[in-house]
């Protein structure tokens, strides 16, 4: 007899599965309502005046454009030096506040005999390369600002940049 309540003892219990289901169910459930609490806007949602007080809310009005105006430059077509005949195609316009868009107009010639000459002189690898274009756009905005004098262009916008 001792054998047999020996082996009884040493048989493991089984455990239930009741907890695991249990908290199963809760997890689906609160998960469940926590994205409906997010979606419908319950929890996390930004606080505006219009969904506060209604549609008819204030709306803040943008800040006014500065007063600027655009200078367009007369299209460029440059024959790069290298293997082939190969050329670039330039145009574009220079932002400048209104007052000195005049200035600017009858400057254009210079501008445009500064941009013929950086572009002429710079390296056709480094013009197919992409990444470079911000770089080449920074140093024509900064030949042009010298030779219109400080202040009167904002920024020089690429319109037309095409390599054949």
């Amino acid at each position: 007899m001792t054998n047999a309540m020996a082996g009884e003892e040493t048989l493991p219990k089984k455990k239930s599965k009741l907890p695991l289901l249990i908290g199963l169910v809760l997890m689906l459930a609160l998960g469940g309502g926590g994205f409906y609490a997010v979606y419908s806007g319950l929890v996390l949602a930004p606080h505006s005046d219009a969904a506060i007080h209604g549609a008819d809310a204030n709306v803040p009005t943008p800040e006014a454009l500065p007063e600027i105006a655009y200078v367009a430059l007369d299209p460029l077509a440059i024959s790069l030096n290298g293997t082939g005949a190969r050329h670039l195609r330039f145009v574009a316009q220079l932002e400048v506040p209104q007052a000195y868009q005049k200035d600017v107009e009858l400057l254009k010639p210079r501008v445009m005999d500064v941009l013929n000459g950086y572009l002429r002189a710079v390296d056709v690898k480094l013009l197919e390369n992409p990444s470079a274009m911000m770089r080449l756009r920074a140093q024509m905005l900064r030949r042009i600002q010298i030779v219109t004098g400080e202040g009167r262009i904002r920024d020089l916008l690429i319109i037309e940049f095409v390599l054949n």
